[in-house]
């Protein structure tokens, strides 16, 4: 563990194994800003002008990954998470467990744990929402990642089967949203893949959802190859028409964004959410 100022914001920390490093801030989140490998380019976008005026106060994303609550609402989702989180390191499992004070509004609280493999370049992000109101809620633990720009976000397509009487039923969803133009040239689709290439120049939003049963998202910048896996729940209901992955463009800001199932929550219960990250180049 490292303690280093990283771009604009203080109070950073650094996890490395030699390999790969991963930097959190201390100051404001929880959040993650720096994935990259040793000397190699940070493959997270930050965006540390951005901003959103709510009825709760200023609602800054400051770029990296995050956790919020889904479905998104206007102003809970958007409660300003600016204050220091508690952080706690564990020398022996080279992670490091953020904690940020229970909203004062939505009466939760967030919690991100990064542990870094031994070698290589994998990395487990846990997620973990706790109720500390006073009644039952229902949310969905929803991890949101803003990549560099300059590339492309894929998700899979489910395997591709030729029409015959064994496949009458549709095998996916595509939610769209009120802005989500197809049109647009952002998108691509093939039978293998949905593709959002990232283009600065059009700042109009995108975005769309899917119910992703293979578990797993990428991001394609220059040389790296980033994917995010998570676990499919079979039969569970998802936020968002059923969505369990989605992608977020406008200009040069970029998520690539996981969802756990809605879950019920009693006073003090919690849900919980696990991504596994790896990171490649690209021969």
């Amino acid at each position: 563990m490292e303690k280093i100022q990283y771009e604009n914001l203080s109070n950073c920390i650094r996890l490395s194994n030699g390999e790969i490093e991963t930097i959190v801030t201390t100051d404001v989140g929880p959040r993650i800003v720096g994935y990259n490998f040793i000397g190699g380019e940070n493959v997270l976008g930050l965006h540390p002008d951005a901003k959103v005026e709510t009825a709760l106060g200023e609602f800054k994303p400051y770029g990296g990954h995050r956790l919020w609550i889904a479905p998104e609402n206007m102003p809970n989702s958007y409660a300003p998470d600016n204050s220091p989180v508690e952080y706690f390191f564990d020398e022996r499992k080279n992670s490091i467990r953020l904690v940020q004070p229970v909203e004062p509004v939505t009466k939760t609280q967030k919690e991100i744990t990064v542990v870094l493999d031994e070698s290589g370049s994998g990395v487990t992000v846990h997620h973990k929402i706790t109720n500390f109101g006073e009644t039952e809620i229902e949310l969905a633990v929803w991890a949101l990642t803003i990549m560099r720009g300059g590339g492309a976000a894929l998700v899979p397509n489910e395997p591709y089967a030729p029409y015959s009487g064994e496949t009458l039923l549709p095998v996916r969803n595509l939610t769209c949203w009120s802005y989500t133009d197809l049109s647009d040239p952002r998108w691509s689709f093939d039978r293998e893949y949905i593709r959002l290439r990232v283009d600065e120049t059009l700042p109009n939003p995108q975005k769309i959802g899917v119910l992703n049963k293979q578990g797993w998202a990428k991001y394609l910048v220059g040389n790296l190859e980033f994917t995010k896996r998570f676990k499919f729940h079979e039969n569970a209901a998802y936020p968002d028409l059923n969505s369990n992955t989605e992608l977020y463009v406008a200009g040069s800001f970029v998520e690539i964004e996981s969802l756990a199932p809605l879950t019920k929550l009693a006073p003090e219960e919690s849900a919980e959410h696990v991504e596994r990250w790896e990171l490649k180049i690209k021969s």
